[in-house]
C-alpha cells in the first residue's frame, strides 16, 4: 500500500491525502488527482499566488506538476504551495544572491531536452526578482519562453486603487537612501501614467513623505496592504492625507503596494498650440491638423481648425483642406 505523504488545510478547507507513486505526475483539486499532460522542453514563467492559495490557475497547477524541474525563488515558501495542490515535484532554489551559478545549471538542463517551470515566492515571475536574467539567457540560447500568467501584486493595486489604468508604470522599490529616493521621485514627477511602488512596511511613512516632497500632495494615491489575505486592504486618498495617516499611525503589516496617480494636466499657452498647429498644418490638410492638435491638446477640433485658418490668414497663406 502506499504511503500517505501530506494533508494540510487552507482556510478552514481540507484537501486530500496524496499518495506517493514512482514517476506519476499529477496535483490534487478537491479530492480529485488530476494526471498532468507531459511538456514540452521550455522555460515556463509560472505565476502563482500573492496570498490567498486558492488563487492559482488549473494551467500553473499542472505546468508545476508536469515539469522536470521547478526553480523557486526560496524552495521552503514554494513548498507550501505545492503541498496545498500534492505536487511531489522536485525543486531548486534560484534567486538573486545564486543566479550566476544556478542560472547555467538550468540552461543546461533546457538544452538537454527538461522543462523547467520558474516561479517566485509570490505573484509573476521577473516582477522585481532576478528571473528576467535567467529568460535573457534562454532566449539567447534560442530556448522557448513561455508566460503562464495569473496573480500580479500591481495590477491587483491598481485595479482596486480607483486611479487611471490606461498608462501606468511599475517602479518597482525606491531607493532606501533619502536623496536617491528623493532624485528618483523627481525623475517620475512628469510620467503621464499611475505609479505603482513596492514598499516595505517599515519605511512606508518616510517613501510617502518623499513622495508628498517630490510630486506633491494633491496626487490621488492608493496604499494596497496584504492583498488577497485575511487582513486585506485599501487606503485611498491624496498624497498628502496618506503621508500624514502613516506617520501618525503604528508601522503596518504585511506587503505593501502603492499606486500614485499621474500629474493633472496643465492647459496648454496659446502660443504653444499656435506653435503646434503650424506645425501640423506644414505636413497635413488643415482639418487633419486641426484634428491631430485635438487629439494631443484635448481641445475641441472645430475651434482648433478655425484657430488654424485665423493664423494663415494673417501669414496671408491659403488653406490647403
Amino acid at each position: 500500500m502506499p504511503n500517505k505523504i501530506w494533508q494540510a488545510k487552507q482556510g478552514g478547507t481540507e484537501t486530500a491525502s496524496v499518495t506517493e507513486e514512482t514517476g506519476r505526475r499529477s496535483y490534487v483539486v478537491g479530492q480529485t488527482e488530476i494526471p498532468a499532460r507531459p511538456l514540452e522542453p521550455a522555460l515556463y514563467l509560472v505565476a502563482t499566488p500573492i496570498g490567498n492559495l486558492a488563487d492559482i490557475t488549473l494551467r500553473a497547477l499542472e505546468t508545476l506538476a508536469a515539469a522536470d524541474v521547478v526553480a523557486c525563488e526560496d524552495t521552503r515558501v514554494s513548498r507550501v504551495l505545492l503541498d496545498r495542490y500534492g505536487i511531489r515535484r522536485r525543486t531548486t532554489a534560484y534567486h538573486e544572491h545564486n543566479a550566476g551559478e544556478a542560472g547555467p545549471k538550468l540552461i543546461a538542463a533546457l538544452q538537454g531536452g527538461q522543462s523547467v517551470a520558474l516561479i517566485s515566492d509570490a505573484g509573476t515571475p521577473l516582477v522585481s526578482d532576478p528571473g528576467y536574467r535567467l529568460v535573457g539567457e534562454a532566449i539567447d540560447h534560442g530556448i522557448r519562453v513561455v508566460p503562464i500568467p495569473g496573480p500580479s501584486a500591481p495590477l491587483a493595486a491598481l485595479t482596486a486603487s480607483g486611479l487611471p489604468s490606461d498608462a501606468f508604470l511599475f517602479a518597482g522599490f525606491l531607493p532606501v537612501k533619502s536623496g536617491q529616493r528623493l532624485t528618483r521621485l523627481e525623475a517620475l514627477k512628469a510620467v503621464p501614467a499611475t505609479l505603482i511602488f513596492f514598499e516595505s512596511p517599515r519605511r512606508l511613512a518616510e517613501s510617502l513623505g518623499a513622495m508628498l516632497e517630490a510630486l506633491g500632495g494633491e496626487r490621488k494615491a492608493a496604499i494596497g496592504r496584504e492583498l488577497t489575505k485575511t487582513f486585506e486592504e485599501m487606503r485611498t486618498g491624496t498624497l498628502r492625507a496618506l503621508a500624514d495617516h502613516y506617520a501618525a499611525a503604528d508601522t503596518p503589516k504585511g506587503e505593501i503596494v502603492v499606486c500614485v496617480g499621474p500629474a493633472e494636466a496643465k492647459a496648454d499657452e496659446p502660443a504653444d498650440i499656435d506653435r503646434l498647429l503650424l506645425s501640423l498644418a506644414a505636413e497635413m490638410p488643415a482639418s487633419k491638423a486641426a484634428a491631430e492638435a485635438a487629439k494631443m491638446t484635448g481641445g475641441q477640433k472645430q475651434a482648433l481648425y478655425r484657430r488654424l485658418l485665423e493664423l494663415r490668414d494673417a501669414s496671408g497663406e491659403s488653406d490647403g483642406g
